[in-house]
């Protein structure tokens, strides 16, 4: 008798990961008799378990840090999202195949909860996740420009994606932060924003931190105090995770159980 349809979120390490409490009451709520696991795959394993977990009985998994670039090279189709961005957070497995894509982007769209078309747009930070971010802003008509303390990872992101890079920060209408400033409760507001360039100038009219905890972040404690509307990363891994679910069920998710799921 086959067991249950599986899916996983695949890191190293990866115990810390939520995803498994926000996915499980989602399969509830949806009526499906699947099961959502940690899958802790060290770098010199990624790619060759993941290439045989659709014949292990997986559907998908997602797939987080340090594995996004190498998930993205063993895929054998790609969303335009994930090629253009370079990195893949959603694996499927069907039809003989693996597909890759990145449901990062559109779920910071969704979790904006706003049209940007037209915004003035800062993103701080080049990292993977401000890659998805800066091409998001960009697909959906904004006017983006990337700033980073190191100036030449700024300038490397801005060239591959076709936008903009700061000089300095300035008053935008979107501000977005993907560094890890803020993870640290405790860091005053004014401090954290100083940390990220940002001292001496007005909240934007909207702040979306990528990072998130217990409480709102130093930096939408920042944003929240100067009148600007604030969002935080929790929203966004709902998000992303929602697209996921989409992909390997056909189903829509039921965000209020992921959200519960994830802040149990």
């Amino acid at each position: 008798m086959p067991g249950p349809t599986m899916l996983g979120v695949a890191g190293w390490p990866v115990g810390h990961s939520r995803s498994p409490r926000m996915f499980a009451p989602a399969l509830a709520a949806a009526g499906l008799d699947w099961r959502y696991v940690h899958l802790p795959l060290a770098p010199e394993r990624f790619v060759a378990t993941a290439r045989v977990l659709g014949a292990s009985g997986y559907r998908g998994i997602n797939v987080t840090l340090p594995h996004k670039e190498a998930a993205h090279d063993l895929a054998d189709e790609l969303s335009p999202a994930a090629a253009a961005i370079g990195a893949v957070n959603t694996l499927t497995y069907g039809d003989g195949a693996i597909h890759g894509d990145n449901t990062d982007a559109g779920g910071f769209l969704d979790a904006l909860g706003a049209d940007p078309a037209g915004w003035r747009c800062l993103v701080i930070g080049a990292g993977g996740s401000a890659r998805a971010v800066v091409w998001a802003l960009r697909e959906a008509g904004g006017e983006v420009a990337v700033w980073n303390r190191t100036a030449a990872r700024a300038a490397a992101l801005a060239a591959d994606l076709g936008v903009g890079q700061a000089a300095e920060p300035f008053a935008a209408d979107l501000l977005v932060n993907c560094t890890s400033v803020g993870l640290d409760q405790a860091v005053e507001p004014g401090e954290a924003a100083a940390a990220v360039g940002l001292a001496g100038l007005e909240p934007p009219a909207v702040l979306f931190d990528l990072t998130y905890g217990a409480g709102p972040t130093p930096l939408c404690r920042w944003a929240e105090a100067g009148g600007a509307r604030a969002v935080d990363g929790a929203e966004m891994l709902v998000r992303q995770g929602a697209r996921s679910f989409e992909r390997w069920t056909g189903r829509p998710a039921d965000l209020d159980a992921m959200r519960a799921g994830f802040r149990a």
